[in-house]
C-alpha cells in the first residue's frame, strides 16, 4: 500500500518562494511516475510538473505546465523516498490546494505531457497541501 504525505504549504506574498515536500512509503516500483497536482475552488485538478524515475537508469525525466516552467522545480530524493516541489515567484493564480501523486509504469517513454494532464491516470494520492499567495 503507497502512502503519500505532503507538507511545506503555507501563505507567501507575490514573488515568494515555498518548498513541498511527498513522502511515499512502499514505494517499491522499478518505473514509476510522480507527480504535483493543483485544484483551486471551481476548477479542474490540473497537473503541474511529473517525473519519470526508473531504478536502473539516473536519468529522471521531467515534465512541467507551461504556467510553472521556469519557475518550479520538482526532484526526487529517492534515498529518503522524497518528491520535492521548489516554487519560486510565486503569483496568486498559484494559489490552490497541492497534491502528490504516483503510480506504476510497465515502461519509459510515455509522453510525459499526456500522463500529467490525467489526474485519473495516477492511483495514489496524498491528503493535499494548502498553498495561498497574497497579492
Amino acid at each position: 500500500q503507497v502512502v503519500l504525505v505532503e507538507s511545506g504549504g503555507g501563505s507567501v506574498q507575490a514573488g515568494g518562494s515555498l518548498r513541498l515536500s511527498c513522502a511515499a512509503s512502499s514505494l517499491t516500483w522499478d518505473t514509476y511516475i510522480m507527480g504535483w497536482f493543483r485544484q483551486a475552488p471551481g476548477k479542474e485538478r490540473e497537473g503541474v510538473a511529473v517525473l519519470e524515475h526508473d531504478v536502473y537508469e539516473n536519468d529522471d525525466r521531467t515534465n512541467y505546465a507551461d504556467p510553472v516552467k521556469g519557475r518550479f522545480t520538482i526532484s526526487r530524493d529517492n534515498e529518503n523516498g522524497i518528491l520535492y516541489l521548489q516554487m519560486d515567484s510565486l503569483k496568486p493564480e498559484d494559489t490552490a490546494i497541492y497534491y502528490c501523486a504516483a503510480e506504476s509504469l510497465w515502461v519509459r517513454g510515455y509522453d510525459l505531457s499526456v500522463l500529467r494532464g490525467r489526474p485519473a491516470f495516477f492511483g495514489h494520492w496524498g491528503q493535499g497541501t494548502q498553498v495561498t499567495v497574497s497579492s
